[in-house]
């Protein structure tokens, strides 16, 4: 059909389809074992499943409320406060998403004018740039210092300035599996006190750190707390991704402004899965062996292909290895993908779609959240290159 309301000046002219999107349908054609995007390829837990099962049968199918389902709320509270030491008021500070990132672009909508700007650390997650974008808001770049990926928080610093309006962390980081640590939160704080800076903390991956290190939440930190949103997802914590829920914790006059966008956005997300996740937080053993369980299939991975040509870049976090192939080849990151997966029949994700400026390191993504035997497959492939 052809447009007759005149040309379109894009909001997003730069961005295009997701490289997650892309590896993934590329691995989908080729048939190609998988380890782009990230999502688990094993079963959920089946009392969840009942969990689920029983309160559709008995007729929780319609709207949630807008904040979400109290109970739910509640069990989020308990959690934060026997994990954290946080208090959160489940009335007025929590609220149930769509999944994580539309919690993400619902605080930056809540928050960012046109004029604003806002300090992201890269490679980011490729949602931030372009929430920021879409509600007229400009991005300053930092980027993390490989090989281990460290916040230059002189950097940091210097872009701060009068139009500072939010800084965007993320721990464990995606991609790079790189964690911030007690002395980052404590900078960060140092930076942000006595200013109008809001914190947006990405901490969808919680759960899944690694070698006994603490997951140094926001939650930890008061004063960080105070001026934060801190975003979680029920996804990646119970291998669900498909069920986009998600849940972000905030002190009651920021999730006030949350709150007035959020329910022109979505409005309220699935029922159901929020009364089963809320009966299912109750044994703190569905989430407390996580760490220990990703981190058995982090190893399992490296292990096997510690013999290839890959140089292994450690991962401290999240259920990502990255990979780098300086001893295999000098293509680009995109295009080595891109090769592999239709010449080998594995597929990853080039970490250089996570940088504004597509910086190539000659590095690629490759998500372990998968059975053993896909990952053995997978390995004995790489192993080959």
């Amino acid at each position: 059909m052809k447009n007759t309301s005149g040309t379109i000046s894009s909001k997003l002219p730069h961005s295009g389809t997701s490289i997650f999107a892309v590896m993934s349908g590329l691995a989908n054609e080729m048939g190609a074992i998988n380890l782009s995007q990230g999502f688990p390829d094993f079963a959920i837990s089946e009392n969840l499943i009942r969990l689920v099962d029983q309160y559709m049968r008995k007729g929780f199918n319609q709207y949630a409320p807008m904040p979400g389902v109290l109970k739910l709320r509640e069990a989020i509270a308990e959690k934060v406060q026997a994990t954290f030491g946080m208090a959160y008021n489940p009335d007025t500070e929590i609220n149930i998403t769509a999944g994580a990132t539309q919690a993400i672009f619902t605080a930056i909508s809540a928050i960012i004018r046109p004029g604003d700007e806002v300090i992201v650390l890269e490679p980011a997650y490729d949602s931030y740039a372009p929430a920021v974008e879409l509600n007229g808001g400009t991005v300053r770049y930092s980027s993390l210092k490989s090989p281990d990926y460290k916040v230059n928080w002189a950097e940091v610093k210097s872009l701060v300035n009068a139009h500072t309006r939010m800084i965007i962390i993320n721990t464990p980081h995606n991609p790079t599996g790189s964690v911030l640590s007690a002395t980052d939160m404590l900078e960060l704080n140092r930076l942000t006190s006595q200013t109008n800076i809001i914190v947006l903390s990405d901490e969808v991956y919680e759960h899944l750190i690694f070698d006994g290190l603490r997951h140094e939440s926001v939650c930890y930190y008061p004063g960080l707390a105070s001026r934060s949103f801190v975003i979680g997802s029920f996804g990646k914590t119970f291998h669900a991704t498909g069920w986009k829920t998600g849940f972000v914790l905030a002190p009651a006059e920021l999730m006030a402004e949350f709150r007035k966008a959020h329910q022109f956005v979505v409005f309220a997300s699935n029922t159901p899965v929020q009364h089963a996740i809320a009966d299912f937080l109750a044994d703190s053993s569905n989430y407390k062996g996580l760490p220990a369980f990703y981190q058995q299939k982090r190893d399992y991975f490296a292990g096997l292909i510690s013999a290839s040509r890959f140089n292994i870049i450690p991962c401290r976090g999240t259920y990502f290895q990255l990979l780098d192939y300086k001893k295999i080849s000098d293509e680009n990151e995109r295009d080595f993908a891109i090769r592999i997966t239709r010449e080998f029949g594995v597929a990853s994700v080039p970490v250089s779609p996570f940088y504004h400026d597509g910086q190539d390191n000659k590095v690629l993504r490759f998500c372990f959240a998968k059975t053993d035997e896909t990952l053995e497959k997978a390995a004995q492939i790489l192993c080959r290159i």
